[in-house]
Order: C-alpha cells, then structure tokens, then sequence
C-alpha cells in the first residue's frame, strides 16, 4: 500500500472482507516493535481491547486448527518433504 499526502492508506479488499470492515467501521493502527497493526475498533464490546501485537497474539492463541496433525506433520505439509536430511 502506498500513502497519500494526506496520510491515507486503502485497505485491500481481501483485508476488508477478512475482518468484516464495511464502510462506516472504524479501524485502528497499533505500533508494534516491527511495524503496526490493522485493527477493527467496532468489533464486539466483549472482546478485549487490542492494544499491541502481544495483545493480538493472546487474541488469536489456540485458534488455529491443524487437523490433527502433529507439529512435524503440519511443517512437512507447510514445507514438503525436506530432502537434506539423512533418511535414516
């Protein structure tokens, strides 16, 4: 993305269907250590606030779904086989 003079950035429409962005929501930017972040402001009043990556890191923990795979199962599926090991 790039920004305008005026400091705005257009959030891409894969973005804004991800996370429900409709005209009218409002979204923050939060800093973090390596960058920022994009943040739905009008999300649920039960939700807790997001105020850094870490907190956004504790939001989403346990979420993903691996299908039962194990930690290695899942990395040769991310990866493919890794063919600079010895097979035996």
């Amino acid at each position: 993305m790039r920004v305008t003079e005026k400091g705005q950035v257009t959030i891409p429409k894969e973005i804004r269907d991800r996370l429900g962005i409709v005209p009218g929501s409002e979204v923050d930017f939060v800093a973090s250590s390596k960058g920022a972040l994009l943040v739905r402001v009008d999300a649920a009043a039960d939700e807790p606030a997001i105020r850094d990556f870490d907190d956004w890191a504790a939001s989403v923990k346990g979420t993903f779904d691996t299908g039962g795979m194990s930690t290695d199962e899942f990395m040769v599926w991310l990866r493919g086989e890794r063919d600079d090991l010895d097979p035996r």
